[in-house]
């Protein structure tokens, strides 16, 4: 919503698109937190205000991000399926009326946790699968926003690979090196 904080955690294609919500939304500040400090410009080009490298925090990273968004975020969206951080984009949001969104799907069997009073306090924690879109009416309008130039696809396309080098594509995911690839064949 326009003059929200926002924090977005993981800057992978997810990430980064939330990013792009974010910003077409109007969002004042809008935080990414990542590992990979190579992802920085890209989430930068996308919109992201301010980048934040757990490595380098000295101290707690809630208490870091809750200082830095002057009493913790509006959203927060975890991107990446790490259910201890899943907690922290929960404790990241403002007391009262913030809402911290899970989109990163972590691994079978895993749970959340947290103290009953980060709820009890007004926070919102929820899920969602596809951003919420609806295919029917949705996917057309966002098609629509790519060509009229609203919203940046091409540059999650990071590698192109043809099908016999497909293995390089994973490997490339893996090493965090890659956002998308496309393989042609």
């Amino acid at each position: 919503e326009p003059g929200a904080n926002v924090v977005v955690f993981g800057l992978g294609g997810i990430g980064l698109n939330v990013i792009q919500g974010a910003r077409m939304a109007g969002a004042n500040m809008i935080v990414g937190v990542d590992l990979n400090p190579a992802r920085e410009g890209l989430a930068r080009k996308f919109g992201m205000t301010h980048f934040v490298n757990p490595k380098d925090v000295a101290g707690d990273l809630v208490s870091h991000v809750v200082e830095l968004t002057g009493g913790g975020a509006d959203y927060t969206f975890e991107c990446i399926g790490n259910v201890d951080v899943m907690r922290q984009a929960l404790e990241c949001c403002h007391r009262g009326w913030g809402v911290a969104v899970i989109i990163g799907v972590a691994g079978a069997g895993q749970e959340i946790r947290t103290r009953p009073f980060q709820l009890v306090t007004g926070r919102v924690w929820k899920g969602t699968a596809f951003g919420g879109a609806r295919g029917r009416t949705d996917v057309p309008r966002i098609v629509d926003w790519y060509m009229d130039g609203k919203i940046n696809i091409d540059d999650l396309i990071t590698h192109v690979l043809p099908l016999e080098r497909i293995n390089e594509g994973f490997d490339l995911m893996h090493e965090g090196k890659s956002i998308r690839a496309v393989v042609t064949y």
